[in-house]
């Protein structure tokens, strides 16, 4: 007997309390029947499924007043049907769950508003799991948007889910042909930043000319392959239009390219096939710029493109249904410009279009080689300028001598046509800006407000010199980047003997190449021509746009300011220099500042300032003793007067924390209007690369007036306030303090410029060390590469030496090989013949043997004969005895039969003779 927990402790386990079968199983009896039933239900309901609740019914997606068709219980049937009976349809799958499928519902009915009376829009839902959507269709996400022309398609939609956007991609499905009725349409196709391609086709002949619809469809295959919509198709009825463009014959089609060869369609080589000329069109085209449309999940895109090299970033508001685009029109020229490396006619004259000059009319587009234009003035010839910042030739000058230098050819005297080169290669720049830099002392001593140019010829070439313009302009001057005015009405700040004060200043603004012309009216600015800058520069820019009205989420994170009133922004991202330069915000986006910024990106030192992201600057008090550093105010903390120990940390780092109270008892312990204790987060902030650090905790230390020699606390020492006061007083200078400073400021000044010129002369010297080295290196790298070229081509004749053996063993191998096959055939032929002859002899044996058996049948009848003769012979002997008796016949005779004679009878005895000595 068992037990079991009860209320009152243990109770004994009554046979009630089992099933029927342990009750037997035990020997139980008298179980009662109901509370047995009780306990078969519960056991019963205890092991039943789960009761799954069926789905909701599906409920109407779209309002029923919209213009939208909205299949909510999935009948893909029904949608192909009335699918049949419209030109143009677009479906709409969508899961009532979605939520991109919930923000696209209101686009799409902005779009069917617009394009009902001429679209037929059905959405479709294809997640319930009665429908015949979700048996047929399996989609991976949702919303999905299909289009169909007639018979054609889908055309999947994969682009914004903006109505602009869907509304466009539709009137192209619409209308994927453009008519070009004229030459000023055809200018206008032709200088669109889009790929063209045109089709000629004559309709006065017949309604429909061959190759027409074809044409239609491979617009559609292009729609289809590129939902972006980047090739543009157009048709020309015209034949004198038509000639403009190298197209005589009806159905023929052309590849417009701005820069390489256009095309003609191939007939002779493809198949003029939708297809084909789909295939054709998207291989060969040629793109200025590439629309960027990120998804917003991951995706390699960017990543793909910025391998590419440098790149280009505009953000710009653009509305897909405009009727014209002024800013894009002004990107396409800058792109067109920046390309035209060869001075092309015909960009030349697209150019004019899109300015809108009026040009005479066209007798050609056709691309041709460009014309040889006369050599322009020696004078005038410049091929190449950079412009140059001279540092104060004194500490305490707060002015500074900029200068813009250039290489030209010489004015007077022959010049060989093998020096004259179009344009100055980066070489010729440096060795332009090495010369100059040897001979700066010239012009540190201009103080004028006029310009003054000097030549200079270069040591490496008699038929090169340089040109070096240069004026004095002020710091001081307030509004010298952003106001025109104020540089040209700017007074020079005389030099002062008599200041007794070393100034430390933040780091000036270097003029950019967009203020040479307001600095400089009088040189001649073609040196820094922008046609065709992307051939003379290493660092050519691909250029990318994208809709900042979707997009600027991006523009924020390069740069741009959260809350602008008009979302136009450039910038410039080079990953290979882990660098990116942005545009001023407070400049406008249009055609002069964007030269002004690709070109002072693409000089050979180039004077944009790298753009560093960081945090917000907090505004600490002033009885705060650890100061926060940020991107903004890095410079202007570590450049003070005073000695600083900055430290380098992040949330994120753990070992960080501890080490606060250990800063703080040292800004206690050390003054602090000569020392400043500092700390900057990595993590939110961007750090010139010379300051960049690779672990944390890191400690900088940087002195007072020797900010370059800053020094970095040992990694392998623990940090504790002895250790920092220690190294703290171990590279600071007394002599730099303030107070020390206040006593003789000129002496020093003059003796700390004195030793930065020595510095700069040795620096010099061990660079030119440098340059000798690495040239006796390459010159015995030269002797090596010499000897082992040397050895290669002992090593290639000893192996054509094995390689001419080899062949002619292979020769004789081939020969000998071609003997034993001919003795192999005729051995063959032998063994042929010879089976040939034993198979006659086999047959020959065969007969004998037949003819053998006969001759014993005929012997053995020739032997019974024999006998029988024998019998009658003995007794025809035995009657001439008796002779009165006539003679019997053994055998009865024929009538006419006469016995066989006595020849007869010994052949065939001789026979017999002969048969048995055979046998």
């Amino acid at each position: 007997m068992g037990f079991h927990h009860g209320q009152a402790g243990l109770e004994p386990l009554t046979s009630g309390d089992l099933p029927a079968s342990a009750s037997q199983s035990a020997g139980i009896t008298g179980v009662s029947q109901p509370r047995l039933q009780s306990f078969l239900c519960l056991l019963f309901f205890s092991r039943a499924k789960d009761v799954i609740i069926p789905a909701k019914p599906p409920v109407n997606f779209f309002s029923p007043r919209s213009p939208v068709l909205d299949l909510f219980q999935g009948q893909l049937d029904y949608a192909e049907y009335i699918r049949r009976d419209s030109e143009v349809v677009l479906l709409f799958f969508y899961a009532p769950w979605c939520g991109q499928s919930i923000a696209a519902r209101a686009e799409i009915q902005q779009a069917a508003s617009r394009l009902s009376d001429q679209v037929l829009f059905v959405a479709i839902n294809c997640w319930w799991n009665q429908g015949k959507c979700r048996k047929q269709k399996h989609f991976f996400y949702f919303p999905v948007i299909y289009l169909y022309h007639r018979s054609f398609g889908p055309i999947e939609y994969k682009g914004p889910m903006s109505a602009v956007y869907i509304e466009k991609f539709v009137r192209r499905v619409m209308k994927p042909l453009l008519y070009i009725p004229s030459q000023s349409e055809l200018l206008d196709f032709l200088s669109n930043y889009e790929p063209g391609v045109l089709g000629y086709f004559e309709f006065s002949g017949s309604p429909q000319p061959p190759g027409y619809l074809t044409f239609f469809t491979s617009a559609l295959h292009s729609l289809k392959k590129d939902y972006l919509g980047t090739v543009r198709f157009g048709v020309i009825t015209n034949k004198h239009l038509a000639k403009l463009v190298s197209l005589v014959h009806s159905g023929s089609v052309y590849l417009h390219r701005h820069f390489n060869t256009s095309l003609v369609f191939p007939r002779e080589v493809l198949n003029y096939t939708a297809e084909n000329i789909c295939k054709w069109a998207l291989e060969n085209q040629e793109t200025l710029f590439r629309w960027l449309q990120p998804h917003g999940g991951k995706s390699l895109l960017l990543n793909n493109e910025l391998k590419k090299g440098p790149a280009l970033f505009l953000f710009i508001p653009f509305n897909p249904l405009a009727e014209s685009h002024p800013l894009i029109d002004e990107i396409t020229e800058v792109a067109l410009e920046y390309n035209n490396c060869h001075g092309d006619q015909v960009v030349e004259r697209l150019l004019q279009h899109l300015r809108r000059v009026d040009a005479p009319v066209l007798e050609s587009l056709a691309l041709e080689a460009p014309a040889q234009l006369p050599d322009p003035p020696l004078i005038t010839a410049s091929p190449c300028c950079n412009t140059v910042v001279l540092p104060q030739w004194h500490s305490f000058s707060r002015t500074h001598n900029v200068c813009e230098l250039c290489v030209n050819q010489t004015a007077g005297g022959v010049k060989p046509s093998s020096v004259s080169m179009p344009q100055c290669s980066f070489f010729e720049m440096a060795a332009a800006l090495d010369s100059f830099y040897l001979k700066e002392q010239t012009f540190y001593h201009v103080a004028s407000d006029s310009i003054e140019c000097s030549n200079f010829l270069t040591s490496y070439s008699p038929f090169s010199y340089y040109t070096a313009c240069c004026r004095t302009i002020s710091r001081g001057v307030a509004g010298f980047i952003d106001s025109e005015q104020g540089v040209f009405e700017a007074p020079t700040v005389a030099f002062s003997s008599l200041e007794k004060k070393c100034e430390v200043d933040a780091p000036s603004s270097i003029p950019h190449i967009e203020e040479n012309r307001y600095l400089f009216p009088g040189v001649d600015m073609t040196s820094t021509n922008f046609t065709g800058l992307s051939c003379r520069t290493n660092k050519t820019l691909n250029i990318y746009l994208l809709d900042s009205n979707l997009f600027w989420l991006y523009a924020e994170r390069l740069g741009a300011p959260s809350s602008t009133q008009v979302k136009e922004f450039a910038a410039i991202v080079d990953v290979k220099e882990e660098s990116h330069y942005i545009l001023d915000p407070k400049h406008a986006l249009m055609k002069l500042s964007l030269e002004s910024f690709i070109q002072n990106f693409s000089v050979l030192y180039s004077p944009l300032k790298r753009h560093l992201i960081g945090s917000d600057s907090a505004q600490f008090p002033s009885q705060h003793l650890i100061t926060e550093v940020t991107t903004d105010t890095f410079w202007e903390v570590v450049l003070q007067k005073q000695d600083v120990l900055l430290l380098y940390y992040a949330p994120w780092c753990g070992f960080c924390p501890s080490l606060n109270h250990v800063f703080i008892q040292l800004a206690r312990n050390l003054p602090m209007d000569t020392f400043t204790v500092a700390r900057i987060d990595v993590s939110q902030n961007d750090l010139p690369w010379e300051f960049m650090v690779d672990r944390l905790p890191t400690v900088l230390f940087f002195p007072c007036n020797r900010k370059d020699l800053s020094v970095k606390y040992p990694e392998d020492l623990p940090i504790t306030l002895p250790n920092l006061l220690k190294f703290i007083l171990h590279h600071s200078d007394p002599a730099s303090s303030p107070q020390n400073m206040a006593n003789s400021p000129t002496k020093e000044c003059l003796q700390s410029e004195a030793v930065l010129q020595r510095g700069h002369i040795s620096h010099l010297e061990r660079e030119i060390q440098k340059l000798r080295a690495e040239i006796s290196s390459l010159q015995r790298a030269q002797v090596q590469v010499e000897s082992q070229l040397s050895s290669a081509r002992r090593d290639e004749h000893r192996l054509r030496r094995q390689q001419r053996a080899l062949e002619e063993q292979h020769s004789l191998l081939r020969a000998h090989s071609e003997q034993l096959q001919a003795l192999y055939e005729q051995k063959t032929r032998e063994l042929q013949e010879l089976a040939r002859k034993l198979q006659e002899l086999a047959d020959a044996s065969e007969n004998l043997l037949t003819e053998n058996t006969w001759l014993k049948i005929l012997v053995a009848t020739m032997e019974r004969k024999l006998e029988g003769r024998d019998g009658a012979e003995s007794l025809a002997t035995r009657k001439e005895v008796r002779p009165k008796q006539p003679e019997p016949s053994s055998t009865p005779q024929l009538p006419g039969s006469s016995p066989p004679p006595a020849n007869v009878s010994a052949t065939l005895v001789s026979e017999r003779n002969n048969e048995n000595r055979t046998d």
